[in-house]
């Protein structure tokens, strides 16, 4: 059985028609969802194919003169220039002319009764959303309770319709109309009951589900209203907000351009298109759903909600049906073969009656001789075998997947973590690599400047940070040239909070250089004022530096660049000497800078250089120059380590997961960090991007293994780190990132991580779990999640399988000696509840402890159900066959049962042995190795609560429910009788786990530890 799913394995990489023999069993969601997809491309063509026929209509009109234009009343009363629609048609039409006619973005802001500078007034957002709407998208009506009943009938209604209309047939037959009815009304009963259960289960699950996805769809956008900065979810916008946008936001809606610096975007989500699109003042529409690809600036809200494009997108079906994970397929696949076993018993079951019985009627002569009798009796034997095959179909087998990763995921949302996909939940337990970068996660992200070398002198700036002002001791001219570089080549702004306070807004490198020059006395709106801003060259990893070409108010132009350490000093020929003038450095000055850098870096500080240029007042402006700078500073900057990343990654360690540093710093900064932080263990371990990609394939298959941080690094070395760990050593990686051009490396990853502090949407709509604190020590328990649901899922297969093996092999045996049943159509259903959704609950749900950190990932491949699981299924099942077969064959005898009622006695006594075998196997499978099964079982309330639940309602229906369930009431000898039975299984269990199953020659992973000891091959 195990082989068989074993054979369907898959990856979020796999092509479609791979998803579709994965999906081989019970799975047909793929097709829906290809079509959906395909809606949504041919929605996609036909806007590309409006915007075109509006563009060309637009052309028409405005040959034909412009048209009288006419404002609605309800604009009129509220002082606005603009009619929704019409405003709205400008950005989707992408109409310039319109655009201009009406005065451009400035004139547009007149219009909407907002200033751009200032933005909304937060006395206007009702009035704004009455008029121009809200920014909300339409979307699916999530499904009612009585869906999930209606889904949870369809599960048992066929068989068990069956099965009621046979026993009733039979009982009215044999027994009379009022006693006939009784088993048919309490086959009913019970169904209404796990019904009942089940669709309880669903919808809660469902609405978890719902609350995880209005998580992921929280948006955080920052605006001007009130004349100060403000962050407001993207619901809240309204037409006239002012949107400040930077490298990989979405966009929150559609707008024009303000202001900013010849933005690029990614429009491929709404039109299909790969090639980024240029926005600036010639063609300034933003539209709703895409990405900014580079550069940044600031935006007008026209259009929100329904009245974007994007909006008309998301009124398209949205899904497909939920995506199965790789333990539901596998799971659908151990059902269907449970399916296809059981009905081959049923059918054998029916035939060896059949045969038995015609054999029986041959011999007495009777064969030509049939009676009403001789069919209640082919229909009893139908009955018996629909009873096995009722018996054998675990239909809730896949869906405690989803129960124990919605309880993971609930969990986990609440420990700062955000599953985007469902399947990542339970990839993430069998990680056994994880590359994160340093910034952010290893680190707190709160950056402030340490040290500088400015003027050959390094000053120490710790412990001032807290002053008003700090002088450096260097010149007047030199602190003007310092200055100058770090508020005009900067991608922060000094901003007005809400309270009406300054603060520096931007990432945390460029606002802790920004907070530095405000701590040196510079006042960064006169900076800003003072001089022209000609082009800008932003900040990637690419380049590693940001370069910024300005103009002085008289005459001249500069260009300012900075970057990391060895990008900058390429393009230095001078150095700024005490007097502030340009010196050329000596070679003795040349080696002190790259002393004083390494210096820096060794004490885990940051390294960047500033430089300048001056320029011809007649030179270009489209280019800045890569050469010929003179060098200001190098400047420090610390950011310290996260508390408690030492013993996360000790941890990782510990679990057989290797923990790779894969950084843009400087090798020597990153080498101190990772030692701090126990990720380098050797400094041979270490080495940089540039270096890592001039190596050939055989070179890199023997130093991969051995890489412990990646220093320098660009987003295409993380890339092929990553590609070559999944490919060359079949390694399950996790992958870190923030930024929009880590997106490859998310995508390629096996789990994708993306920081939602510190991350882009791109980096987020990219990865499969979302870090919400960027703290690493929450990556660590995610994968401790990861582990528990994949453990919790076999301790529920075990028990369920056990439960089929015996109640399939002893009614099959009972049908074919006997020609009955042991178990009744309605003890069935009560062992199916208590079997599926309340075994589920119980086993599925149980929290993570320390002891799955303590050993090595689960191997890629392996097979689900391992060796110790087939030990304990096999045992179990073998000690209960045979108390139970006992029971059955010679319990009249050696329970001394007489009277009429001593059949009744026996069955009922089967039936609560048969009970509280389970009840207590369910306590032995709640640890698949380990002797004590009652570690941390008092902590687990839900496991708890089914156990009390299902003894109490045992008793119930054997006590009081006779009557629909076949019981009679038993003695309380008779009651300790079926206690002990049930609880020696806990002593079967003790002695299954001291059988070895498992080679003593444990495989050595190639990073050095020993591999997960439990699987079957």
């Amino acid at each position: 059985m195990e082989k068989s799913s074993k054979d369907f394995e898959v990856n979020k990489h796999a092509s479609d028609e791979a998803r579709r023999r994965w999906r081989s069993a019970m799975v047909a969601d793929l097709d829906k969802r290809t079509e959906v997809e395909n809606e949504k491309r041919r929605i996609q063509e036909k806007m590309r194919v409006v915007l075109y026929v509006q563009k060309a209509a637009l052309h028409f009109m405005d040959a034909a003169g412009p048209l009288e234009y006419k404002l609605s009343e309800e604009v009129r009363n509220e002082n606005f220039g603009i009619d929704p629609e019409d405003l709205a048609s400008i950005v989707r039409g992408h109409d310039i002319k319109r655009l201009n006619l009406h005065g451009g973005a400035e004139g547009i802001a007149r219009k909407v009764s907002v200033s751009l500078n200032e933005g909304v007034r937060s006395c206007s957002l009702a009035t704004r959303q009455t008029i121009y709407g809200l920014n909300h998208f339409t979307e699916k009506a999530p499904r009612s309770f009585l869906m999930f009943v209606w889904e949870a009938l369809q599960d048992l209604t066929l068989i068990n319709m069956i099965y009621t209309v046979v026993s009733i047939s039979v009982g009215i037959a044999t027994e009379g109309w009022l006693n006939g009815m009784y088993d048919g009304l309490g086959i009913i009963l019970s169904i209404f009951l796990v019904v009942l259960v089940t669709a309880i289960s669903d919808y809660k699950q469902s609405l978890q589900f719902r609350d995880l996805d209005k998580e992921k769809k929280k948006i955080i956008v920052q605006v001007t209203r009130d004349g100060s900065r403000q962050k407001i979810p993207i619901y809240n916008l309204v037409v006239g907000d002012v949107v400040h946008l930077a490298i990989g936001d979405q966009v929150p809606a559609d707008g024009v351009f303000i202001s900013g610096y010849s933005r690029l975007v990614d429009e491929s989500s709404l039109t299909s298109e790969v090639d980024p699109v240029s926005v600036n003042e010639k063609h300034p529409f933003l539209s709703s759903g895409t990405k900014v690809k580079d550069r940044s600036g600031k935006m007008l809200v026209t259009g929100v909600g329904m009245r974007t494009e994007w909006g008309k997108l998301m009124e398209t079906p949205s899904d497909g049906g939920d995506e199965e994970t790789p333990l539901q397929v596998k799971l659908n696949r151990v059902a269907t073969i449970s399916f296809a076993i059981g009905l081959s018993f049923a059918v054998l079951t029916f035939l060896v009656l059949v045969v038995r019985f015609l054999v029986e009627k041959a011999l007495k002569n009777e064969f030509t001789h049939w009676s009403s009798s001789d069919a209640l009796t082919l229909l009893d034997y139908f009955a018996a075998a629909v009873t096995v095959v009722v018996v054998a179909v675990p239909e809730r087998l896949p869906l405690a997947v989803t129960l124990s990763l919605a309880f993971a995921m609930k969990k986990l949302m609440n420990d700062r973590a955000l599953v985007m996909h469902l399947s990542a939940c339970e990839t993430m337990g069998s990680a056994s690599c994880i590359c994160i970068d340093k910034t952010g996660t290893l680190t707190t992200n709160h950056m402030v400047v340490e040290r500088i070398w400015i003027c050959n002198k390094v000053q120490d700036i710790s412990g001032n940070e807290s002053k008003s002002n700090y002088e450096l001791e260097i010149s007047e001219r030199a602190l003007s040239i310092l200055l100058q570089a770090i508020f005009q080549n900067t991608s922060a702004e000094v901003v007005k909070e809400k309270e009406g306070q300054n603060s520096v807004v931007g990432t945390p490198t460029e606002s802790a250089l920004l907070e530095f020059g405000l701590l040196l006395g510079g006042d960064h709106d006169a900076q800003q004022g003072q001089f022209k801003i000609l082009k800008v060259e932003p900040f990637s990893s690419d380049r590693k530096k940001m370069s910024v070409l300005v103009a002085f108010p008289e005459s001249g132009v500069r260009a300012f660049c900075k970057g990391t350490s060895e990008t900058v000093l390429k393009m230095c020929d001078n150095v700024v000497g005490h007097n502030g003038e340009p010196i050329v450095p000596t070679e003795g000055l040349v080696k002190k800078t790259m002393h004083i850098i390494n210096g820096f870096a060794h004490a885990a500080l940051r390294t960047l250089c500033l430089a300048y240029k001056d320029l011809d007042a007649n030179a270009s402006a489209d280019n800045i120059p890569d050469s010929g700078y003179t060098l200001i500073a190098v400047v420090g900057i610390k950011d310290p380590v996260r508390p408690g990343v030492k013993e996360a990654v000790r941890t990782c360690l510990a679990a057989g997961i290797t923990v790779r540093m894969v950084t843009g710093d400087n090798i020597n900064t990153a080498k101190a960090i990772a030692k701090e932080c126990g990720i380098l263990t050797h400094n041979d371990n270490a080495i940089e991007g540039p270096e890592f990609r001039k190596k050939s394939l055989d070179e890199m298959r023997k130093i991969i293994p051995k890489i412990q941080v990646m220093a320098r690094s660009s987003p295409s070395d993380k890339l092929t780190l990553v590609t070559h760990l999944r490919n060359m050593f079949g390694e399950v990686v996790a992958v870190t990132g923030d930024g929009t051009n880590d997106a490859p490396a998310l995508h390629q990853s096996d789990i994708g991580l993306a920081m939602g502090i510190a991350g882009t949407e791109v980096a987020k709509e990219s990865a499969d779990v979302v870090i919400m604190d960027d703290n690493f020590s929450t990556i660590v328990n995610v994968i401790k999640w990861g582990r528990a649901v994949y453990i919790n899922i076999q301790k529920f297969v075990q028990f369920q399988l056990t439960v089929n093996v015996v109640a399939l092999v002893i009614s099959f045996a009972s049908a074919c000696i006997s020609g009955s049943a042991p178990l009744t159509a309605v003890q069935l259903l009560w062992v199916n509840m208590f079997r599926d959704t309340l075994g589920a609950l119980a086993l599925a749900t149980e929290p993570p402890n320390d002891e799955l950190m303590k050993r090595p990932p689960v191997a890629k491949g392996a097979s689900f159900i391992t060796k110790a699981m087939w030990r304990n299924i096999i045992g179990q099942s073998i000690y209960q066959l045979i108390v139970l077969g006992i029971l059955n064959f010679d319990g009249k005898r050696l329970l001394r049962l007489t009277g009429s009622d001593a059949t009744k006695v026996l069955d009922t006594v089967i039936f609560n042995s048969f009970v509280f075998c389970q009840v207590f196997n369910e306590i032995n499978s709640r640890d698949i190795e380990r002797i004590n099964i009652f570690k941390g079982m008092f902590d687990s309330w839900i496991f708890l609560g089914v156990m009390v639940s299902t003894v109490a309602f045992q008793a119930i229906i054997v006590e009081f429910l006779g009557t629909f369930a076949n019981t009679v009431p038993l003695s309380w000898q008779l009651w300790l009788l079926s206690i002990a039975i049930g609880s020696a299984s806990m002593v079967v269990g003790v002695i299954l786990k001291c059988i070895p199953v498992e080679s003593t020659l444990k495989p050595r992973h190639h990073d050095g530890y020993t591999t997960f000891p439990s699987s079957i091959t």
